[in-house]
């Protein structure tokens, strides 16, 4: 915090994350994973779930993709559970030696969301 001030002056760090297709984004992040679509525009796509917002820009390079992740802090033991029952076969989170409870999952289009909480 700033000297004299009591809010904090941060309040979110919103990752944008490249889509190779963004209804097919879209459809992923809402069946699979259950955020909400907030925005879909030509070249843009926004989702929520939990107060937890993801953003997405159109891209033709998979390889940027495949080289992307984010950082989400949750419930990974009810996460995961949440994903399976949409269907989603993924490995169930594990504990990482850096403290963290770790739930990896991996989108259409190679984007990497880790989703973590302290063990």
């Amino acid at each position: 915090m700033s000297a004299g001030t009591s809010a904090p002056l941060l309040h979110a760090a919103v990752p944008v994350l490249p889509s190779l297709d963004l209804d097919e984004s879209a459809a992923f992040y809402a069946e699979r994973l259950g955020f909400a679509v907030r925005l879909r525009a030509d070249d843009y796509l926004i989702v929520a779930r939990d107060g937890c917002e993801l953003h997405f820009w159109p891209c033709d390079e998979r390889h940027i993709a495949e080289n992307s992740a984010c950082y989400v802090r949750g419930d990974t033991r009810a996460l995961h559970a949440d994903f399976a029952a949409r269907g989603l076969v993924l490995e169930p989170p594990a504990e990482r030696p850096w403290g963290m409870r770790e739930l990896y999952v991996i989108d259409p289009h190679g984007n990497l969301l880790k989703f973590g909480e302290p063990t």
